[in-house]
């Protein structure tokens, strides 16, 4: 039995790592920070299917993904996956209630995006957000037109890459001083006329995600896997995880949705990290988000 890695999974707060097996289900295995990783890829990387109401649909033809691909889909299943989906504005009849939030990563990168209610913060911590706040709550077309009100009429960019999340995250300012940007950013945001009269505001309770990613302390960002390649091995000490990446205590970072879709097994004894990689570069000073407020 085959257990294919399907990336980091955030639950209540904490990361793990998700697991799938045809005809097993999907498990995790959680990560806690201090501890040791060590891991392999082994044969090819695999096309992971579609995921729809908590359940995979395996992959017909078990593609293989290129080992640099951001998605471990293969075309067929991406295209299969986004013909159903809120993000795609495919699935416009959604009936669930949503909420608008706005979501800090970093000096100068802000965005407002929506998520299902019934998610909770768990979209702010798939995408890394290091201090956010809700905005409001409603029918998803109506949280939809409010994201695209805010992001019209204060510039705020529909996505930030997360090279640029990451490549902040050990130089960011104080709590104190992002929840203070977080805040003013909200009470602007209020201001604006045009809000759908069938959501609801909510006012600003600003929450900070230090803790769930390990962030005080964390080393800074100085390398970052491009691929993992047959018998390519990562081991060192987990600091901390924001996102999608795990951050390593010599500096490394692991984008796991590089390691989805890969069978992952022990290293042979004696073996030493061997991935290719990128050196980052220090982040530059920042400087104001274009045509935000």
């Amino acid at each position: 039995m085959t257990w294919w890695c399907t990336g980091i999974r955030w639950s209540d707060g904490h990361p793990a790592i998700g697991w799938c097996a045809e005809g097993r289900g999907e498990r995790s295995s959680p990560l806690a920070y201090g501890q040791r990783l060590a891991f392999a890829a082994r044969g090819e990387r695999r096309c992971l299917g579609v995921r729809r109401a908590g359940r995979r649909t395996p992959c017909p033809t078990a593609a293989t993904v290129p080992g640099r691909a951001g998605n471990a889909q293969c075309p067929e299943c991406a295209r299969l996956d986004r013909s159903f989906s809120v993000a795609a504005d495919t699935n416009a009849a959604d009936p669930r209630t949503y909420r608008v939030y706005l979501a800090w990563f970093g000096p100068g990168m802000v965005k407002v995006g929506i998520t299902a209610e019934e998610r909770g913060p768990a979209r702010l911590l798939e995408q890394g957000a290091v201090t956010w706040t809700w905005l409001g709550r409603g029918p998803l077309m109506a949280t939809r037109r409010t994201e695209e009100l805010l992001r019209a009429a204060l510039g705020v960019p529909d996505r930030i890459a997360y090279a640029r999340k990451r490549a902040v995250r050990g130089h960011l300012p104080a709590a104190e001083d992002r929840a203070g940007e977080v805040a003013e950013l909200h009470a602007r945001a209020a201001a604006l006329a045009g809000w759908p009269e069938s959501l609801e505001r909510l006012v600003c309770e600003i929450a900070d995600h230090a803790a769930p990613f390990g962030l005080d302390g964390l080393p800074a960002p100085a390398r970052v896997i491009t691929e993992m390649i047959p018998g390519g091995a990562v081991m060192g000490r987990l600091a901390g995880a924001a996102g999608p990446d795990l951050h390593f205590a010599d500096g490394l970072v692991v984008d796991t949705r590089l390691l989805a879709g890969w069978e992952l097994a022990a290293p042979d004894a004696g073996a030493a990290s061997a991935v290719p990689v990128a050196e980052l570069s220090p982040p530059t000073a920042p400087g104001a988000q274009d045509g935000l407020f």
